[in-house]
């Protein structure tokens, strides 16, 4: 599905991982105003929808007449052969189905959001809005792929950013700094913004904040360097850019009287420059869904929780050196069970770790042999962990270790001997070559401080790729990364 969406300067760096080490927490709690609950606690389902409609027809709208693009002419013989012919997997590449469809069902679930639904509910908008693009405002098959990563996908990144967008907002403001709020909280949530411009609520004064998390515990931090990449293949291949981690730790994560949906999340984001790599190279997003505790003792703390998880890995060939890509993963629709520690024994001394093992519902990886249309990639499901522990001396020295594991099953192949070079991809409706993948990844990381706020960071990551086919020979490889940045702890 192809889909041209204005996106604001890649989200507005979101924020980041962050299960990470030597924490500033940047704000002290303030609970939510019971006044600002319930005023915009009132829900509104018609203006959602409407939003929703109005939303994917001025999409529609711009790719017919404006781009003139051959998917967007419609009419009711399209609509009809989609009902009947049913879901295809489709074909577009990996930033699109695996990051931009999610953004835009953020979207979809940020109308309802702003409207008074709470995390579930805001999702079956998403998942109806995705639907009604699918079905009826293409003239291609409806994809499979994108009704499991918008909506599921939607709700990850609409949360994050719709609580990222109330930390802005203050609706006892004027003048130049209420217009300041008001734009930057569009730029991080575009349809909250407009239900706040539709509803008046962008300028009518109120005596309390509005905003409908309080100020809960957050710690961020953004780092900047170089970053070398080295593909050790039968050539070796490396190259050198700048890049960009933005990291932020919402909420507590030892708190388990609280059940709403991402009161606690980390989100990670990777920004590069770096000749032929993607600017957008990773986001990890976790967040808990609920938890409960198993130990609180004057000597440790054991909780476990549900999380959902969206990950995205991205890279393209180094150079013509090798003119081989070291990777791409992703899974925007996963979810599990995970366990965290931490240890109260020492003094100046912090240790936590944490587990996570999720089931996959929707993955990608990269494909050494499909070559379809845009697509170079496997899709297919599966399940993944996640393991990390670090240790930290006051706020002087942080050490981190962290090791990631996805496995995915692409259990819907195309026949063996088909000619990709001349198949009619439209309708080849094939998740990809028949194989299973695995993609391993092990961070190892040391902040050292430079002073107040300020630190040095450096990173060594391994990535692993294992491809297992049914009709040809298996492929494995190994990347080396590195970082050497300048750390701010706000």
């Amino acid at each position: 599905m192809k889909k041209y969406i204005l996106i604001i300067a890649l989200l507005v760096p979101i924020s980041a991982y962050s299960q990470h080490l030597l924490q500033r927490k940047t704000t002290q709690p303030i609970p939510a105003d019971s006044l600002d609950l319930q005023y915009y606690s009132k829900k509104n389902g018609w203006g959602a929808a409407a939003q929703i409609f109005t939303l994917n027809m001025s999409i529609w709208a711009f790719d017919r007449y404006i781009m003139k693009e051959d998917f967007a002419y419609i009419g009711f013989n399209s609509m009809s052969d989609n009902l009947k012919k049913g879901f295809y997997w489709d074909n577009d590449q990996i930033g699109t189905n695996m990051f931009l469809h999610p953004y835009h069902g953020s979207l979809y679930y940020n109308s309802a959001r702003s409207r008074g639904y709470n995390y579930w509910e805001s999702g079956l908008f998403a998942l109806g809005g995705s639907a009604m693009w699918e079905l009826f405002l293409e003239n291609e098959p409806p994809s499979t792929n994108d009704i499991i990563a918008t909506p599921i996908g939607g709700m990850a990144l609409g949360e994050v950013l719709y609580r990222a967008s109330d930390l802005v907002y203050d609706d006892r403001k004027r003048g130049g700094e209420r217009f300041r709020r008001e734009f930057f909280g569009f730029l991080i949530s575009p349809t909250r913004g407009l239900t706040r411009i539709i509803n008046g609520d962008a300028w009518k004064k109120r005596s309390t904040s509005g905003r409908q998390f309080g100020i809960p515990e957050i710690s961020a931090e953004i780092s900047a360097g170089v970053r070398v990449l080295e593909l050790q293949d039968e050539i070796l291949d490396k190259g050198v850019g700048f890049t960009t981690t933005v990291s932020v730790e919402y909420g507590d994560r030892y708190e388990d009287e609280s059940t709403k949906p991402f009161d606690y999340f980390t989100i990670q984001a990777n920004l590069n420059i770096q000749k032929s790599q993607p600017v957008l190279g990773q986001i990890n997003i976790i967040g808990r869904l609920w938890a409960s505790q198993l130990v609180d003792s004057s000597k440790d703390y054991l909780g476990i929780g549900i999380y959902q998880h969206f990950d995205y890995y991205d890279s393209d060939t180094i150079s013509k050196k090798s003119n081989e890509i070291p990777y791409k993963l992703a899974a925007p629709a996963a979810v599990g069970v995970g366990l965290i520690h931490k240890s109260k024994r020492f003094a100046d001394w912090d240790f936590n770790s944490y587990v996570h093992l999720n089931g996959i519902i929707l993955g990608a990886s990269l494909s050494d042999h499909y070559r379809v249309s845009n697509r170079n990639y496997n899709l297919g499901s599966g399940f993944g962990w996640k393991t990390g522990i670090n240790i930290s001396y006051k706020d002087k020295i942080g050490v981190s270790w962290l090791y990631e594991g996805y496995r995915l099953f692409t259990w819907k192949g195309y026949a063996e001997g088909t000619d990709l070079e001349n198949v009619d991809y439209e309708h080849l409706n094939a998740q990809g070559d028949n194989s299973n993948a695995t993609f391993n990844l092990t961070t190892f990381r040391v902040d050292l401080k430079l002073r107040d706020k300020i630190h040095l960071t450096g990173t060594a990551t391994g990535y692993r790729r294992s491809t297992h086919y049914k009709y040809y020979n298996n492929v494995y490889s190994i990347t080396a990364e590195g970082r050497l940045m300048l750390t701010y702890k706000f």
